[in-house]
């Protein structure tokens, strides 16, 4: 069975009550992207969550190791993962983590190597784990977590190219690849995560694989594709990140990722108004997202779990530009025809 999450961004006054609505659509998970100048804190959202929903996991979707230390990371999380433990059970808690992207560049910083990511991945595994780390010359523990049995948080690193994915398979709980939803891009991703595993040892079945999709569903599918269109730029965007090698990328992807690299519009980053999105072709976003009526959703959707992904991550799009509380809801709503017609195919 496909298990399945939405990303959406935090919003104050909003976030409680559209988690009740998603786990009632039948979500596993909700994930709040950590980027402070773009949305509100995605922690104390995905607390006041925990409170109005039961079964449905929460989590970071995705947080960095540059705007915050991993001691108050993984606090957040460990405090997340109490919080939600209050309604029964073990924790619902998830952190998936990235190298960083518009968390960063909005205060001026870069984002994460690969080698900076897999070090602060280490770190935080250890706090949740109540180990004692040394941070230079001192010896650092979440002293809180003493004598409570709250579980580690799994982390699940969101990864786009090769070193990457191959430091994800290494190090992750879980890994989810940002690659967007072409067939061939997942393809090319699996076999890079399955070379790794073989070359490391590490069984298949201890990992869950994924990835975030980009897909928009709607009985019109010129709309779907106009609604999809900036979540299709942002993620090609992904590969042509600055200074990433473009020459594993097949053809349709390579134009795009190179002119994102020199004219991404990072102040309007996940929004409509991006100047790049000119450059995103009707053809582009048909190709490298799922738009369109439920059974083209379910067709498209099915070629790509078949490939052996055992989670999904649905980047939707929302037909509301402004502002922003209600720009989720209306993400929500657009993505009810998908929960409703196409995801209990998968489960």
């Amino acid at each position: 069975m496909t298990q399945f999450g939405l990303v959406m961004e935090p919003s104050a006054g909003y976030t409680a009550r559209l988690a009740g609505k998603i786990e009632a659509m039948g979500f596993d998970y909700l994930l709040c992207p950590d980027t402070q100048n773009l949305a509100p804190d995605p922690y104390g959202q995905l607390s006041l969550a925990s409170a109005t929903t039961t079964s449905l996991q929460l989590g970071t979707g995705v947080t960095n190791p540059i705007t915050r230390d991993a001691a108050v990371t993984a606090t957040a999380l460990m405090s997340l993962q109490q919080e939600s433990m209050q309604n029964g059970g073990r924790g619902r808690t998830i952190c998936v983590i990235g190298r960083g992207d518009s968390s960063a560049a909005h205060i001026g910083k870069h984002n994460a190597t690969t080698k900076q990511l897999r070090t602060y991945v280490k770190q935080l595994q250890a706090y949740m784990h109540g180990e004692t780390i040394m941070r230079g010359e001192k010896e650092s523990a979440l002293r809180w977590l003493k004598g409570l049995d709250i579980p580690p948080v799994p982390v699940d690193i969101a990864c786009t190219g090769p070193k990457t994915i191959q430091m994800a398979v290494e190090t992750g709980d879980r890994i989810s690849f940002a690659v967007g939803s072409a067939p061939e891009r997942i393809t090319w991703a699996i076999n890079t995560a399955t070379e790794q595993l073989q070359k490391i040892g590490r069984s298949r079945d201890s990992v869950s694989i994924g990835a975030f999709i980009n897909l928009v569903c709607d009985p019109d599918e010129q709309r779907a594709i106009n609604i999809g269109r900036m979540i299709a730029g942002m993620v090609a965007h992904f590969a042509g990140m600055k200074n990433a090698s473009l020459d594993h990328l097949p053809p349709q992807l390579k134009e795009l990722a190179a002119h994102m690299q020199k004219q991404y519009d990072m102040d309007n980053h996940a929004q409509e108004e991006a100047g790049h999105s000119t450059e995103v072709s009707d053809d582009f976003v048909n190709w490298f997202s799922i738009c369109g009526p439920a059974k083209k959703c379910e067709q498209r959707l099915k070629s790509i779990i078949d490939l052996g992904l055992d989670h999904i991550y649905i980047l939707a799009g929302s037909p509301i530009a402004h502002p922003h509380g209600e720009r989720q809801a209306g993400m929500v709503e657009q993505s009810r025809l998908f929960a409703e017609q196409v995801m209990p195919k998968f489960k």
